[in-house]
Formats: structure tokens, sequence, C-alpha cells
């Protein structure tokens, strides 16, 4: 694992310190170059919560990753370079789904001279830039969010209106890695899990996010959104490959699967 070979693989050319201006610039370029995306999974590979694997997935082999990826790397990245970082357990719709749900998001807790920052690369369509630990309604380029505090120490961030999940919640403690451990494991094998039932590839770009799932890719930018179906396997290999930067013919083999759930869920028509 070498933080330059990090740095070079998200374009930042700077010298990194442990300062708000640099995990700002540091954030919004991971977000930028690599892509959040389930495809392991999908194709049945192990995927595990161990950041010196997601450094060889994400980096050596510019691939992109889940939550427990891009996260686990992002925070390797941030203690090298000085940064206090602590691991939190989130849970994405603890809102509906109540505290089984608490580990299935891993996020990151940054202590700066100001504050606690979250800082969040793993959530695929969230804000592209951290924000303060601090109950309020904020909004980055185009997407408005709300980070409220609840009962029992609990905070919920708010996604945007068109974000993929409206929510997560979570506690300022550090994680347990047994927990995290634990829903990387279920929801990699559940048939529950939506991991699993979609493949599931998300990607900020400037002024826009892309979000694509199973057939349709949805793009995200201030003046709407627009819907795009993928018609055959060979142009979703194409797809991932010129908006995702993620050169995989292998995916070609969860096409039948991929159309078999979009016929389930939408039909079998457009």
């Amino acid at each position: 694992m070498d933080l330059r070979a990090y740095l070079d693989r998200i374009g930042f050319t700077g010298e990194p310190r442990p300062d708000l201006a640099t995990l700002k610039a540091l954030h919004r370029a991971h977000l930028y170059a690599i892509p959040y995306e389930n495809l392991d999974v999908q194709l049945g590979r192990s995927v595990t919560t161990d950041p010196a694997a997601a450094f060889d997935k994400l980096v050596t082999r510019r691939r992109g990753g889940w939550c427990y990826e891009m996260n686990g790397l992002f925070g390797w990245a941030l203690g090298e370079i000085g940064f206090e970082v602590t691991r939190m357990c989130g849970g994405v719709w603890r809102v509906a789904r109540g505290d089984e749900a608490v580990g299935n998001h891993l996020i990151l807790k940054v202590d700066l001279p100001d504050g606690p920052w979250l800082a969040d690369v793993g959530f695929g369509d969230g804000p592209v830039e951290p924000y303060p630990i601090t109950p309020a309604a904020f909004a980055q380029g185009f997407c408005d969010y709300r980070l409220e505090t609840g009962e029992d120490g609990w905070w919920r961030l708010h996604n945007h209106a068109e974000g993929s999940a409206p929510s997560f919640d979570f506690r300022l403690e550090s994680a347990s890695e047994a927990r995290l451990s634990e829903l990387c494991g279920w929801l990699q094998a559940s048939p529950d899990s939506p991991f699993v039932q979609n493949a599931v590839c998300q990607r900020h770009r400037p002024g826009a996010v892309l979000q694509f799932r199973g057939r349709v890719l949805r793009t995200l930018t201030a003046a709407g959104v627009e819907e795009t179906v993928v018609q055959s396997a060979e142009d979703y290999v194409q797809l991932l490959r010129d908006a995702f930067d993620l050169d995989m013919p292998e995916a070609a083999a969860l096409w039948p699967a991929i159309v078999t759930r979009h016929e389930a869920l939408f039909g079998s028509g457009e």
C-alpha cells in the first residue's frame, strides 16, 4: 500500500496536508476517479473489509468498489497523511429496517480543529465533499441534503431527492469491526441483499451523478434526470468502459440475470 500510488490513482497532484482544504480536495478527487460498484458481488467473488485488499483492487487493478472498500481505502490514505480518522458503522435504511441495518455501511469521522467532519466516498450518489457533523441542511452542487440528530445519540443523513437510498443513520463511536465484517458477508451472500439482486454502478462527474442499476442508466444534472435502457450485453460492457472506466468484459456474463431482473420489475417492455 503506497500513498503516492493512491494519490496518482485519484489524480491528486498537490502536497497532501491534514487540513480541511486537503480533505475536501481528496474526497472530491476520489469520487471523480473511482466508481462505486458491486460487480464482484454479482460475479460471485468474495469481498472483505480489509483496506489492503481494497488498495489492490481499486488502485493496482483500477476497479471500483462499495462502501467497505471505498471508505476503507480512503480512511487508510487519510491516516497516512496525518488525519485523525475513526471508522464508524452506518445503517442505510435504518429508518425502515431498524438496528439490523447498522453496519451495512462504513463511514468515516475526521476530527479537525473546528470539530468532527463526516467523510463518505462510499455512499454511491451522496455528497461529493465531506460535511461538518452538525445539524443542518446543506447543498452541494445541484443536490440538497440534511443532517439531523435523533434519540439516543443517533444522527441521520438525508440523501438528495433522486438518491438511490434515502438516508443512513450513525452514532459517533468507533465501529465494531466484527459487525462490519458480518454485514459485509451478509450483503454479498443473502438473496435478500439488494447487492445480490442488482448490478449497481454509480459515479460522480463534474455537474452530474451517474446511477446505473441493472439495464437503466440515470444521469442526474441540474436540468433534471435522463434515462437510457441498455439493449445488449455488448452495450453493457461498453457502457461500463465508457462511463465508469471499468474494463470488464467478463461482466457480459451478468446480462441474462440483469434482463431477468429488469423484466420482473418493469415487464418485458422498455
